[in-house]
């Protein structure tokens, strides 16, 4: 090579460096109260969504149209339960792949605010914390409690090394990490649990990533929540008045942006309560209020998606309060993904503060309504006993609860004898408290009745001495928000028989959806099924689709209470009688094409007559029928 060739080379290599961009950057900016993008001032316009409660196929769909709203960023919860279903065992395959979701967002040009806990709540089963935590039945959750800190610690040395390389700083698109989630509403107010986090993520994640907390914008919240070195936002909902909420932020961070990290869009809904529902023009109202003022927004939620198999949470205000299979949430784009006149409000807000995307937004997806499917019963629930817990009962003098026998979710039958003759009407009790959440109640194999958490308490029973006693538990979700996460399942305490304690059980814990998975009951022999319609039981079905797989509704005409599963894949719990949920979202990419679809239903309470269910190409949300015996609206 000669010399003047070396020097153009020198010069070039002088050239490109001046040229290259500053190193990317994402900062808190104390002096102007912004945030810092690669140096310029930056505010970001987000959405939540929560990939744990959309079907993987259905991502890309979901997050384009968040991107074509007009949003910067999309906000994201990972689920601590959802990939450590037991201690060392972990699961980021098909749908729990986050990284692949991550990707995701970044292809489709989103910046992702993450929040992964430890605890998320989000209505999600026990705020997100495994169940087996609770195998040390003293635990303290959510505090500077050693087993619980040790627990935390594995897990986020496992986690936070998949998310450092996809942070800002390191040319990906991560631009904050919220740690723990709502703190200052939970009793504990542990700083020391806090500090320990802190030091966790600033020694997985690094010094230069924004680390910030969320509380409501209640004082003594906002006093338990926040800590020196974790920048503090708060959320509030469109009832709020902007002004006096970003005030108490202000308490607690004088300088640095205004961020609202959940702005409520809609609310969740509760079995047996009225279906949720905000304004658009309410909400569309608040957010340009905030955007007005400068503030940076995550509206929460974006796309809520819905409660699959076991994973709906629960409240306690006054009384057990479980969270229904949607997670439709009112929000701007609907359970099943479709744009709604919230979204276009929403957009047309945005337009006004920062360019929309080139392009149309996405169309709804196309339903089909598949219309009636017969079933037909295949068995009660006693009868299969030995699929569903292949490998015997636990013995033990009192009931044990789920915990203590390590199962996480759905089921376990408790069963004992009567001890004595009962010829005359005996009260079968279980003390406050101790029916976690529901028993289904079977003498001799019939059905009895169901005592319920924070409901009916007592049955009336006849029989034999040595007559067999089965009570099937049903987990309805931990709860997930407040001072009672630590929510044991099971039967926590004796049930009496005039006040005597009964004794001798023999328990199964039930591995319905193994069983299912594995092609049971279509792949099985045949069963010659008892007669009777009340109490629990299986009921197969099939369909084909004509050629096509689209998303579809599927409602229970007649049906009381129970759990549906499609091809194997768990699709939550129906509950048609106390409502206000009516159906149960069905992703087409669960279903097959050119070859049946097998449907399983274990019904709990009651079959109707004729068992059929009715696909539909739009749901049903608002209907409660019947609380206990009274009826409400």
């Amino acid at each position: 090579m000669g010399l003047p060739a070396l020097a153009l080379l020198l010069v070039a290599g002088v050239l490109h460096t001046q040229a290259s961009p500053l190193a990317r950057s994402f900062q808190l900016d104390y002096e102007e109260d912004c945030f810092r993008k690669d140096g310029a001032p930056f505010r970001y316009i987000s959405g939540s969504i929560h990939y744990a409660r959309v079907p993987r196929p259905a991502w890309r769909d979901r997050l384009l149209k968040m991107y074509m709203s007009g949003l910067s960023a999309v906000q994201v919860y990972v689920p601590w339960n959802y990939h450590e279903p037991l201690p060392g065992l972990y699961d980021f395959a098909g749908d729990r792949d986050v990284e692949a979701f991550l990707d995701l967002t970044a292809e489709l040009g989103l910046l992702v605010i993450l929040r992964p806990g430890p605890y998320i709540c989000a209505e999600w089963e026990m705020g997100g914390l495994p169940a087996w935590l609770l195998w040390k039945p003293d635990i303290v959750l959510r505090s500077s409690d050693p087993a619980y800190l040790a627990a935390v610690d594995s897990w986020l040395h496992v986690l936070l090394p998949k998310i450092k390389p996809r942070l800002y700083q390191h040319g990906g698109n991560i631009i904050s990490v919220q740690v723990e989630n709502e703190y200052g509403s939970y009793y504990a107010c542990d700083h020391g649990y806090l500090q320990h986090l802190l030091g966790s993520f600033r020694a997985l994640l690094g010094s230069e990533v924004v680390l910030f907390t969320t509380d409501s914008t209640r004082a003594e919240e906002l006093r338990c929540g926040t800590l020196q070195g974790l920048y503090a936002t708060i959320d509030f909902g469109p009832d709020s008045n902007v002004t006096e909420a970003f005030g108490a932020q202000r308490q607690v961070e004088p300088k640095g942006p205004l961020v609202n990290s959940e702005y409520y869009t809609g609310w969740l809904d509760y079995w047996g309560e009225a279906h949720a529902s905000t304004s658009s023009a309410q909400v569309a109202r608040g957010l340009e209020d905030m955007l007005q003022l400068g503030a940076s927004v995550n509206m929460y939620m974006f796309h809520g998606g819905t409660n699959f198999a076991y994973w709906s949470g629960a409240d306690f205000k006054d009384q057990y309060k479980p969270v229904t299979t949607s997670y439709d949430y009112d929000a701007p784009l609907s359970e099943a993904g479709d744009p709604t006149e919230k979204l276009f409000a929403i957009r047309t807000i945005i337009s006004k503060f920062q360019p929309l995307p080139v392009g149309p937004m996405p169309p709804a997806t196309p339903k089909y309504a598949y219309g009636w499917v017969a079933l037909q019963k295949y068995a009660n629930l006693l009868d299969v006993l030995d699929v569903l817990c292949p490998f015997g009962p636990i013995q033990s003098q009192f009931p044990l609860t789920f915990e203590a026998i390590k199962q996480a979710h759905g089921f376990v039958v408790y069963r004992t004898q009567l001890p004595r003759d009962v010829l005359d009407p005996a009260t079968l009790e279980a003390h406050p408290h101790s029916v976690c959440d529901r028993g289904y109640v079977m003498l001799q194999k019939e059905y009895q009745g169901t005592l319920e958490r924070d409901g009916q308490r007592e049955l009336h029973v006849t029989g034999r001495a040595g007559d067999t006693l089965d009570v099937l538990l049903e987990n309805m979700g931990r709860i997930s928000f407040g001072a009672n996460i630590s929510d044991f399942k099971g039967l926590l305490g004796n049930l009496s028989l005039d006040s005597s304690p009964l004794s001798n059980w023999l328990i199964y814990p039930l591995a319905i959806d193994t069983a299912v998975r594995q092609g049971w009951p279509h792949a099985a022999l045949p069963k010659s099924s008892r007669g009777g319609r009340a109490g629990p039981a299986f009921y197969t079905g099939t369909f084909e689709t004509p050629g096509i797989a689209r998303d579809t509704f599927v409602k229970f005409p007649g049906w009381s209470k129970g759990q549906l599963w499609i091809n194997g894949f768990n699709l939550g719990r129906y509950w048609p009688r106390r409502g206000p949920q009516q159906t149960l979202f069905v992703p087409g990419s669960v279903l097959h094409i050119g070859c049946p679809n097998n449907i399983t239903v274990l019904e709990l309470e009651g079959a109707p007559a004729t068992p059929l269910l009715l696909f539909l190409d739009q749901p049903l949300f608002n209907r409660t029928l019947i609380r206990s015996t009274t009826a409400t609206e």
